[in-house]
């Protein structure tokens, strides 16, 4: 369902969270890359979340660092601010306006049923958990809405908040009136799952210890030795298998980097061991890396021009938003506000 006038593109949304150190080849492979590649077939609104950022405890200079480097990185690998619509979410007051009425419309039921939430309760960690980390979904809601997003890309972990998004939207749509775009699910035809390297049976994840997990800022030594090191399988077979997570991973990585298919990459190193394998997969990742460093070092050395691409970014975000604000207030019953005599 889309509302108001048709567009030439359809339009999508996603984002990526300023925590932790930095963006992740996870984050790159499953997501950043695909989104590089969106910015000519859809009409590309990218964003920060760090009001997300906050439901924990946290650093307010490491958030304020963070944010301004995921911007950079983000542009480093590929996207065009010419392109795409890049913006901070806080930036924008919109987000947390809607977030405001679209909570008034969710149930308590709805919220608490929220895994992140759930998985807290059941592990008896309410007492550290905050308001807003009960009700982030619905900030996650309003994020999307507020666009008229057509598609969400999403992984596994966020189909549950999509699903809320749009029982949200059709909710208000029919309590309200048509407003808002009901968001469908964008799914990658070549989305990479990474695990980390030091326990390849879970997600790589900044959450995790680092020598595990690769991060895009990592000196090339760095990912080298974090290749060398990573956990392996009985035998010295470059092969997949169910049996071999440590060395399905590196195939993956190694498959996903070069362009290759994993069979074509079984087949290239049949006879050979690890350790050749491993070389040609560090080897292979710094080359991917170091030009996307090289590009970040240059714009993280350029505030004021890091300064006009959220600027930018902003006011064509904010564009969209207060016409989509404006609409949903004025059906829930809201006074438009009125200007004084000039």
């Amino acid at each position: 369902m889309t509302l108001g006038k048709r567009r030439e593109r359809e339009r999508v949304l996603s984002g990526i969270q300023p925590t932790g150190s930095g963006s992740h080849l996870g984050n790159y492979l499953g997501a950043i890359r695909h989104w590089v590649q969106m910015q000519d077939d859809f009409d590309a609104f990218y964003f920060i979340p760090d009001m997300h950022a906050i439901t924990v405890v946290h650093d307010p200079a490491a958030l304020h660092r963070r944010t301004r480097e995921t911007v950079a990185e983000l542009v480093a690998c590929g996207l065009d601010p010419s392109r795409c619509t890049l913006f901070v979410q806080s930036q924008v007051p919109e987000h947390a306006q809607l977030a405001w009425v679209l909570g008034c419309i969710t149930g308590y039921g709805e919220a608490n049923r929220m895994t992140q939430f759930k998985d807290k309760s059941a592990r008896g960690e309410l007492g550290a958990a905050t308001v807003g980390l009960f009700t982030y979904p619905i900030l996650q809601a309003a994020d999307i809405l507020l666009y008229q997003a057509d598609r969400v890309p999403v992984g596994e972990d966020q189909k549950q908040h999509l699903e809320l998004t749009r029982d949200l939207a059709q909710r208000f749509n029919a309590r309200f009136g048509p407003t808002f775009t009901v968001p469908a699910a964008y799914i990658a035809t070549t989305a990479e799952r990474l695990t980390d390297l030091q326990e390849p049976h879970r997600k790589m994840s900044k959450s995790l210890p680092p020598g595990g997990t690769i991060y895009l800022q990592d000196d090339p030594k760095v990912l080298t030795k974090k290749i060398r090191s990573a956990v392996t399988d009985m035998g010295r077979e470059v092969v997949v298998g169910p049996d071999k997570p440590g060395i399905t991973n590196l195939i993956g990585i190694h498959a996903a980097l070069t362009g290759q298919s994993t069979q074509e990459v079984e087949r290239a190193y049949a006879g050979k061991g690890y350790g050749e394998f491993k070389a040609d997969v560090a080897a292979a990742l710094v080359a991917t890396l170091e030009p996307i460093q090289t590009r970040f070092r240059e714009i993280v050395a350029d505030p004021g021009e890091l300064d006009r691409i959220l600027g930018v970014g902003a006011d064509k975000a904010e564009e969209v938003a207060s016409a989509t604000l404006a609409t949903a207030f004025d059906r829930v019953g809201f006074l438009p506000r009125a200007r004084g005599a000039q």
